[in-house]
């Protein structure tokens, strides 16, 4: 490390959908986890169930991380807490971070988590799109805050200090009337189209159409950081190391920067030498071990 680098404040440590290497994703045992390991923070992900609970799922779809199917918004609340959501990661959860009927999280659920941490936490919230709800997303969620005691001057709550995220301009947009710019991050990553339909399972033409949604989408959240019309920065790594001149040209102009998904000693070492604020992990306590000084 150099002495430039020696004299930074590391970058803070955000477990990404709880410690989800070691549990499955957005699992009350993923978050309890990621708080034991010291995790300066946590990052989840948010749609709305059909009666207008706010749920902590990264898919639109309950196929990958449940033992059901079909859209998370067709499902209430009810229907929801009686899936299994960590049977599929195939590891024994500790009876200190619950029973497996406990493991699927709400927002709410997840902030008495983090009030029970006892200390200062930081808590990202994706707001993921398209939604079938649309910006309805992003007014729920605000709503739920508020009746929580959420501040929006400060954007705290309690010990939670709370950002916004998301890949959609138009949520980031829409955040940006009730939220102050600086708890605010733009999400941008490169747009692969061969890549889109392999995982969407999309012919060449919808395919292409998609990604050509997706490419403006992209373009227009680097506008959206280029003219600092929001506080935090969040590209991917791949995007870091594809555009290392881009990312230093942001990071001159005054953007905090939170980086994901961080697991690889070499890229951890990329966003000290760079300067980066924030690591978002699946793998907390190993980053955090790499983060000790030697």
């Amino acid at each position: 490390m150099t002495t430039d680098e020696s004299l930074r404040p590391r970058p803070l440590v955000y477990a990404h959908r709880g410690a989800s290497a070691d549990f499955a994703e957005h699992t009350r045992a993923a978050y309890l986890r990621a708080l034991a390991e010291g995790a300066d923070g946590v990052e989840c992900d948010v749609q709305l169930s059909r009666d207008q609970h706010v749920v902590l799922l990264h898919d639109a779809n309950l196929d990958r991380t449940s033992d059901g199917t079909g859209p998370v918004a067709e499902r209430t609340i009810n229907q929801l807490r009686l899936l299994d959501f960590s049977s599929w990661k195939g590891v024994r959860i500790p009876e200190e971070y619950g029973p497996r009927s406990d493991q699927f999280l709400t927002l709410p659920d997840l902030l008495d988590l983090l009030r029970d941490s006892g200390r200062d936490i930081g808590l990202a919230i994706e707001l993921k799109h398209p939604s079938p709800y649309q910006l309805k997303l992003e007014d729920r969620v605000l709503e739920v805050l508020r009746a929580e005691g959420w501040d929006s001057r400060t954007s705290r709550l309690d010990n939670i200090s709370i950002t916004f995220m998301s890949f959609s301009p138009d949520a980031v947009r829409h955040l940006r009337k009730a939220v102050p710019p600086e708890f605010i991050c733009q999400l941008v990553d490169d747009v692969n189209v061969a890549g889109i339909r392999e995982e969407l399972g999309l012919g060449p033409l919808t395919g292409g159409a998609v990604a050509n949604v997706m490419k403006a989408a992209q373009l227009e959240g680097e506008r959206i950081i280029n003219d600092c019309e929001v506080g935090i920065a969040g590209p991917g790594i791949g995007y870091v190391r594809e555009h290392t001149g881009t990312v230093r040209r942001w990071l001159d102009s005054g953007r905090r920067f939170r980086v994901w998904t961080v697991d690889a000693e070499k890229d951890v070492a990329l966003c000290i030498g760079l300067g980066i604020h924030e690591i978002t992990t699946n793998r907390p306590a190993q980053v955090l071990a790499q983060l000790q000084p030697a």
